[in-house]
C-alpha cells in the first residue's frame, strides 16, 4: 500500500471551547512550574543558566481560553490521515496539530492513549487544554497556548517521494514560526517526524519544546529511557537528583507506584542514544526516538493518588483507562529555555513506533538490564544509523512548498510577514488568512495610526516592533490602551500605567482601569485596587446597557471583571461590597462554579460559615479549575475551621479537629502535592 495523506472526520463528544476571556491576560495565572533550587541540589552550568532564562511576565498576546464548560455534545473535527500498510496515524489540524490515534495494522493495537472525549481544562498556559495522543508543545514551560487552536496544513513532498503532513503555524509567546512534517516510509513501522524552529529576528530567542505522548498506564506499565539518574520535580515545586528506578524506596518507572503526580526527567548520558519507551505486562507498547538535538526524555505520571485519580476522571469519561506521559524535549528539564540565535534554526526528526521486549527482562529487578533489553529491540527494529539517514533525507524537503492545502490556521503569520517581509521557505504565511483580529494593525502598520475608537475587548500584539509602531503613533485610546499592554509585557510597569492613565483622559473606558486594577494588585496597594475594580465594572456595565455594536461586546467583560473584583474587594475588607457585586451581577452563567465559590466565599467573610459550607454541601464544579489550583480546598477548609472555632481563634488545635471532623470530599479532592 502506498503512503499517502487524506481528509476525514472524527466524531467524538466534545465540551465546545466558547469564547476567550475579554480581558487582557496581564497575569498568566498561577504557575505550577515554579521552582525553588536547595544551594547544594548540583545543577550543570547549562542547566542552571537556562531555568533562570526568560521567564513570562505574563501570557500576552495571546489571552485566556476559559469560555468552555463541561456539557458534552457529539462534534465532528476535521481530521488528517497518514497511512501505510503497518501503521495509521490520525491528526486533528484544529486542536494544535494532535496526533489522536497510532493504530499499528499487523497487531491491531493503538499505540497511544486514545481519549474517547475531548474535554478542556485549565493545562495549557492560556488555559483550555485536552489529554492524549501527541502534542507538539512550543512556547515556555508548560502546555502551549496553541493545544485547542487551528494550525496550517498541508500535503508536501516526502523525503521517500510518498507524501507528507506539514503542520506550521507563528507562535506568538515568543514570535517564532515552527514546522512539523510527519510522513511515513514505505513499509515503515514508525511515523517520522521532521521539526523546524526558526529565528527570524535580529536578536536571540529563547526556545521551548517539548514533544508529549500519552500512553496507557496500567499496574504493570513500565518506562524505560537509558539513565541511571533523573532530575524529580513535584508539585511541591522543588527540583532534586533522585536515582533510577527506585526513589525514596520505590520503583518510579511505574507509573501506579507513585501516590501524587510528578515528573522524572531522565539524565541521559551524552553520546547515548535518545529514547522513551512505554511497555506493558507483556512487554509491548510505544517507543520514541530522534536525532540528539532533542536532548531530553521525561516520564509524567498522575500517581495512585485521589488527587492525581480524581485528575484523570476528570480529563475524560469515568470509568476509562488512566494514562502516563512520556515526552521529549530540547532541554533536559521543561523548567528551561534554550536559545536560538538570530537567524537560527532547531532541527530535529523524532520516530514513534511499536516496541516488544521479553516481559521478564523488561520487569526483572535488574535496571540495567531491562533497558538494554528495550534498546536492542529498538535498534533491531529501527536502527539509529537510520533515524540519522531519515533526518540527512528530510533537511532538503523542509523548504518544500506545500502542494495542497488541507486546513487554515491564524492570520498572525502573515501580518508578521507584512511587517517584516519575511521569507520562510516551507511555511507560506499567506495574506489571503489575515482577517478581523488582524485588521487593525494593518491598519497601524499601514497609516502608523490605530483606529481611534474606544479599545474593545479583543486581539494585542506587544511585541519589540509593534511597540515602536505604538510609541510612534498619534496619542488616543486606543494606542495608549495598547502601548501600555506592550510596556507591562516588557516590565516597563511603570510607564505602562502612564499609557493607561492618558487612555483614561481620552475616554478609553474599562479596560485600561481594569489593567490599572491589576498594577495596584501586584504593586500591594490592596484599597486602590479594590476601586478600580468597582470603577471597571461600573463602566462595563454602562458599556453594555449602551446597546448596539461594539457595546455586545462588552456583554461577557462584566461577568470577567467580577471573579477578579470580588476578591480585591475581600482582600480589602469591603465584604458587603463584594456581596452586592455578586448579587448584582448580570449575565453572569448561574451553571459557572466560579460564582458558587466566590458566594461561599463571601459568606465566610461575613460570618456566615454555615452558609458557605451549604454552597459546598449543595455540589458545584469548576470547569476551569486550574492544574495545581488547590483553592477548592483551601476554602473548604477554611470553612471547617470557622464551624469548629466559632467566634473564637483558629489555633492548630482548631485546624486539627477541622480536618478529622470535616474531611474533603473526593469530590473537591484535586490536590497534586502532599498536604
Amino acid at each position: 500500500m502506498a503512503t499517502r495523506v487524506r481528509r476525514t472526520t472524527l466524531t467524538l463528544p466534545t465540551a465546545p471551547l466558547g469564547p476567550d476571556n475579554p480581558l487582557p491576560a496581564l497575569r498568566g495565572g498561577q504557575d505550577v512550574h515554579r521552582i525553588e533550587i536547595p544551594r547544594d541540589a548540583g545543577l550543570p552550568a547549562d542547566m542552571a543558566r537556562q531555568i533562570g532564562r526568560a521567564p513570562l511576565r505574563s501570557i500576552l498576546p495571546t489571552r485566556m481560553r476559559d469560555g468552555y464548560g463541561r456539557t458534552r455534545r457529539a462534534v465532528d473535527h476535521e481530521a488528517l490521515v497518514i497511512e501505510n500498510d503497518r501503521l495509521r496515524a490520525t491528526v486533528l489540524p484544529g486542536l494544535g496539530g494532535r496526533v489522536h490515534s497510532l493504530h499499528h495494522k499487523p497487531t491491531g493495537r493503538e499505540l497511544l492513549y486514545r481519549n474517547p472525549v475531548c474535554q478542556p481544562a485549565a493545562f495549557a498556559l492560556n488555559g483550555a487544554w485536552f489529554s492524549g495522543g501527541i502534542e507538539w508543545n512550543i512556547g515556555a514551560t508548560g502546555h502551549t497556548t496553541l493545544s485547542c487552536a487551528p494550525l496550517h496544513a498541508a500535503r508536501v513532498p516526502a523525503p521517500d517521494g510518498g507524501e507528507m503532513l506539514r503542520l506550521w503555524e507563528w507562535e506568538r509567546l515568543r514570535d517564532l514560526p515552527f514546522q512539523v512534517d510527519l510522513w511515513l516510509p514505505d513499509g515503515s513501522d514508525f511515523l517520522h517526524v521532521g521539526v523546524r524552529i526558526r529565528n527570524p529576528h535580529h536578536r536571540t530567542v529563547p526556545v521551548y519544546w517539548w514533544s508529549n505522548t500519552a500512553v496507557p498506564e496500567g499496574e504493570r506499565t513500565r518506562v524505560l529511557a537509558p539513565a541511571d539518574e533523573a532530575w524529580h520535580f513535584g508539585y511541591e515545586r522543588s527540583l532534586r537528583r533522585v536515582p533510577v528506578p527506585d526513589a525514596d524506596g520505590v520503583d518510579r518507572t511505574y507509573p501506579l507506584r507513585s501516590e501524587f503526580p510528578a515528573d522524572y526527567f531522565y539524565e541521559v548520558p551524552d553520546g547515548a542514544r535518545r529514547w522513551i519507551a512505554s511497555l506493558d505486562a507483556d512487554g509491548r507498547g510505544l517507543v520514541q526516538t530522534s536525532t540528539d538535538t532533542l536532548r531530553g526524555r521525561k516520564l509524567f505520571l498522575w500517581g495512585a493518588g485521589r488527587g492525581g485519580r480524581r485528575w484523570q476522571q476528570w480529563l475524560t469519561e469515568p470509568g476509562t483507562g488512566g494514562y502516563a506521559e512520556i515526552q521529549a524535549g530540547l532541554a533536559r528539564t521543561q523548567l528551561e529555555h534554550v536559545p536560538l540565535d538570530a537567524g537560527g534554526e532547531f532541527t530535529w526528526l523524532e520516530a514513534y513506533g511499536p516496541l516488544a521486549a521479553d516481559p521478564a527482562t523488561v520487569h526483572g529487578a535488574d535496571w540495567g538490564a531491562a533497558r538494554e533489553e528495550a534498546a536492542a529491540r529498538l535498534q533491531a527494529a529501527l536502527p539509529r544509523a537510520d533515524v540519522d539517514a531519515a533526518y540527512e533525507a528530510w533537511l532538503p524537503c523542509a523548504d518544500q512548498e506545500p502542494k495542497e492545502s488541507l486546513a487554515t490556521g491564524s492570520g498572525w503569520g502573515a501580518l508578521e510577514s507584512a511587517r517584516a517581509g519575511l521569507d520562510l521557505p516551507g511555511t507560506p504565511f499567506s495574506a489571503a488568512t489575515l482577517g478581523a483580529e488582524q485588521e487593525p494593525w494593518l491598519t497601524l502598520l499601514r497609516t502608523g495610526e490605530l483606529p481611534a475608537e474606544r479599545p474593545v475587548p479583543g486581539a494585542a500584539l506587544v511585541a519589540p516592533a509593534w511597540r515602536d509602531l505604538l510609541e510612534s503613533a498619534r496619542s488616543g485610546p486606543a494606542t495608549d490602551y495598547h502601548l501600555g499592554l506592550a510596556q507591562w509585557h516588557a516590565g516597563d510597569r511603570a510607564q505602562a500605567v502612564r499609557s493607561w492613565e492618558r487612555a483614561l483622559g481620552h475616554g478609553a473606558g474599562a479596560l485600561p482601569l481594569y489593567c490599572l486594577a491589576v498594577a495596584e494588585s501586584v504593586a500591594g496597594e490592596t484599597g486602590r485596587a479594590a476601586d478600580r475594580y468597582r470603577e471597571a465594572c461600573d463602566e462595563a456595565a454602562r458599556a453594555a446597557a449602551e446597546g448596539g455594536p461594539p457595546a455586545g461586546d462588552w456583554r461577557p467583560v462584566l461577568p470577567a471583571l467580577a471573579r477578579e473584583a470580588v476578591p480585591a474587594l475581600l482582600a480589602a475588607g469591603r465584604t458587603d461590597e463584594a456581596a452586592d457585586l455578586l448579587t448584582d451581577l448580570p449575565w453572569a452563567d448561574p451553571a459557572d462554579g466560579r460564582f458558587r465559590l466566590l458566594t461561599a466565599q463571601v459568606l465566610l467573610a461575613q460570618g456566615r460559615p454555615a452558609a458557605a459550607r451549604e454552597i459546598f454541601d449543595a455540589g458545584f464544579e469548576i470547569a476551569v479549575l486550574r492544574e495545581g489550583d488547590e483553592v477548592l480546598a483551601d476554602t473548604w477548609y477554611a470553612i471547617a475551621e470557622r464551624l469548629v472555632a466559632g467566634d473564637g481563634p483558629v489555633t492548630e488545635q482548631v485546624r486539627a479537629r477541622a480536618r478529622a471532623e470535616h474531611p474533603l470530599p473526593e469530590r473537591y479532592d484535586y490536590r497534586m502535592r502532599p498536604v
